[in-house]
């Protein structure tokens, strides 16, 4: 975990300090940015002219140890654009204050990303939903955000957004249109749905009580991660488009003899990987080619 104190790597001086480290490394200047959820680092593996940086060697950079991270952050041309793969995530349940969990958002920003895009692997709560499905997030629930614990709380950074930024229609629309062209295009329509993710502290999973309430607020499904990386994209000004690989099913009811764990979790993942970084490759070109990225 990093040595930084939360205030310190909140500093707009420490942040472009980080961003001009790795402009170093390489001349791809990105348009996109994408952040891996667990066992999704595949995604930066389909990058060309690739420069791969681990996280270790990136000063003041927090260092990822859940399973299924990689750790590394690569730059490259993927689908012809250039972009910045952050293949691995650090988590609020680790002990990292918010400021490390949106680090990354913060450095693609300033590395000059337009565009994010965010994923993550979940459970799935709506029953129409199945292992290896996939969801397009159209909105969230942010349960730590509701209590308080905010990526923007603290002293605003006006270099970076506005002290109050609006979250209505964070996800962007535009973007999750060019998202289900593409899953028709790859023929998976069925498996690619649109809904609501809850954002949980984590690292425990849910009792069957607090999903059926969730369930009860409209929530498809549930994770630990991403809403605060969304919110601090949108705080920068940037598009979002998050999207979640469901790696398991919620248990909602009792005596079942069921219980989710991260094993199943990434196991998961490795199993729809492919078939997942092929859809986020498919939809950079389609950004491509509606000239969404400016």
């Amino acid at each position: 975990m990093s040595s930084e104190s939360t205030d310190n790597l909140n500093s707009y001086e420490k942040m472009q300090e980080i961003a001009d480290f790795i402009l170093g490394q390489t001349e791809i200047r990105p348009r996109i940015g994408i952040i891996c959820g667990s066992g999704l680092s595949g995604i930066g593996d389909l990058l060309s002219e690739k420069r791969t940086i681990p996280y270790t060697e990136i000063p003041h950079f927090p260092k990822c140890k859940v399973s299924g991270h990689r750790g590394e952050l690569s730059l490259g041309l993927l689908e012809g654009v250039p972009v910045v793969c952050f293949q691995g995530r650090c988590h609020y349940y680790e002990g990292f204050g918010m400021s490390e969990v949106v680090l990354a958002t913060r450095i693609m920003k300033l590395l000059g990303a337009k565009i994010m895009i965010v994923t993550n692997a979940a459970g799935g709560l709506n029953p129409s939903m199945k292992v290896g499905d996939m969801m397009i997030i159209k909105d969230h629930l942010n349960f730590l955000g509701l209590s308080g614990i905010s990526p923007l709380r603290g002293s605003n950074e006006d270099r970076l957004g506005p002290r109050f930024p609006s979250l209505t229609d964070l996800y962007d629309g535009g973007i999750r249109q060019i998202a289900r062209a593409v899953a028709v295009s790859m023929n998976i329509q069925h498996e690619v749905h649109e809904g609501i993710l809850a954002a949980l502290g984590g690292p425990s999973y849910e009792t069957v009580a607090e999903l059926k309430f969730l369930r009860l607020a409209g929530v498809d499904a549930v994770g630990m991660s991403t809403v605060h990386e969304a919110i601090a994209a949108r705080h920068c000004g940037m598009l979002v488009f998050g999207c979640s690989l469901i790696t398991n099913e919620c248990i909602v009811e009792y005596g079942t003899n069921r219980e989710p764990n991260h094993e199943e979790v990434i196991e998961a993942s490795k199993n729809g990987a492919n078939k997942f970084a092929t859809f986020i490759s498919k939809l950079v070109s389609g950004l491509r080619q509606q000239d969404t990225i400016a």
